[in-house]
């Protein structure tokens, strides 16, 4: 069963303008899901992960409604079917 990226306004441009990405793939990990989109959309990873291979600290990625910081980050298990949220983090006051 394919999984779904949801990708924020920001990234669109790096994802030929694509609001939803659908995987036919079934990673199990965040990380193989990213490396995924990476094959498809290199752009999208590259503004996602750094260099070091962790999650940018201005991101937050979401499995379904759970924060991945809160699980386990990269290696947080992606339920087949599931949705993927990449949003930018707010702040300010």
């Amino acid at each position: 069963m394919a999984i779904l990226f949801l990708i924020p306004g920001p990234l669109q441009p790096f994802a030929d303008g694509r609001r939803r990405v659908r995987l036919e793939s079934a990673p199990s990990t965040v990380g193989e899901a990213l490396a995924a989109l990476a094959a498809i959309y290199p752009g999208v990873r590259d503004r996602v992960v750094t260099e070091q291979g962790e999650i940018r600290p201005h991101i937050n990625v979401f499995v379904g409604e759970d924060n991945i910081r809160d699980e386990r980050g990269l290696s947080t298990r992606v339920p087949e079917g599931c949705e993927i949220s990449i949003l930018p983090a707010v702040s300010g006051g």
